[in-house]
């Protein structure tokens, strides 16, 4: 009986064993999956980014044209790329670009908006979007949080070319990091590329992270006591501004592709269904 017994407990300390073994190699695995894929996804980049530029300027080089630049024996567009994603969204990432304003304290929500914006007016906001007209854009971070996300309005009618209103709002842990900048800058470059001479920025004149935006990217900017505007006058659309917008999206959207996929092979797939969707029918 005490036998038994004691081959009962061995038998059971083996099978516990190993399936601490199997658990700690699957856990192993997936760390370094999600290692690989993030390392792949900084190496697709890097690759695109600098295969597609050189590409494209030994075409123009065999047709004797130029994209533009100061030193025409190397045309990169790899100068004028960001290694920083930035996609459009469209209206399947609405639920998201929501939790990404809902996640705003009192306080970021008071600057983005200049108003205090209850989670009622936040989610009207969102659901007013017009993806057809307006632009707006996002950074994702590998666990695939919105972690910044710019509104571009056009203006419509008559006065359709007076410009276009650019707003932002990065989450807190991500600041520093010159994301709303870089958003600026793309979003500069979208305007400029559909023939819209000016940007501008209407804010809270002690938003200074976002009258700071401006200011460093040349912008004029006029105080009316506690509120700013800042108007930038851009340039005309090159070939390049063309060729660079299109390169950025479709790289940022690879991009997302494979930050989907990595966090299905680290196990986190149930937690994604409209992403699975979205992916489905190539809206991703």
């Amino acid at each position: 009986m005490l036998r038994s017994m004691q081959e009962t407990k061995e038998n059971t300390i083996h099978a516990t064993n190993r399936q601490a073994g199997r658990a700690q190699g699957r856990l192993a695995g997936s760390i370094s999956k999600t290692a690989l894929g993030a390392a792949a996804v900084r190496s697709f980049y890097e690759t695109t980014m600098t295969s597609a530029s050189e590409w494209l300027a030994n075409r123009f080089q065999e047709r004797g044209l130029s994209l533009g630049v100061k030193n025409a024996k190397t045309p990169h567009l790899v100068a004028a790329v960001s290694l920083v994603p930035i996609r459009s969204l469209g209206a399947n990432h609405r639920e998201r670009i929501s939790h990404h304003l809902l996640s705003l304290n009192p306080r970021d929500r008071y600057l983005r908006f200049g108003y205090k914006a209850s989670d009622q007016l936040i989610n009207r906001y969102v659901a007013e979007l017009d993806f057809e007209r307006d632009e707006i854009l996002g950074i994702y971070d590998r666990s695939l949080q919105l972690i910044a996300v710019a509104h571009l309005a056009y203006a419509t009618g008559d006065s359709v070319d007076t410009g276009a209103e650019f707003g932002v709002s990065v989450l807190p842990h991500a600041r520093g990091r010159g994301y709303g900048a870089r958003l600026f800058e793309h979003a500069a470059t979208n305007v400029s590329n559909r023939n819209i001479t000016q940007i501008y920025i209407q804010a809270l004149s002690e938003n200074t992270p976002m009258i700071r935006i401006a200011t460093n990217a040349g912008a004029r900017v006029e105080r009316h006591g506690c509120e700013s505007e800042a108007f930038l006058r851009l340039p005309a659309p090159t070939l390049k501004s063309r060729l660079s917008e299109f390169v950025e999206e479709r790289a940022a959207q690879a991009d997302y592709r494979i930050k989907v996929r990595t966090r299905r092979t680290s196990g986190f797939s149930t937690n994604l269904p409209e992403m699975q969707a979205s992916e489905a029918v190539g809206q991703v």
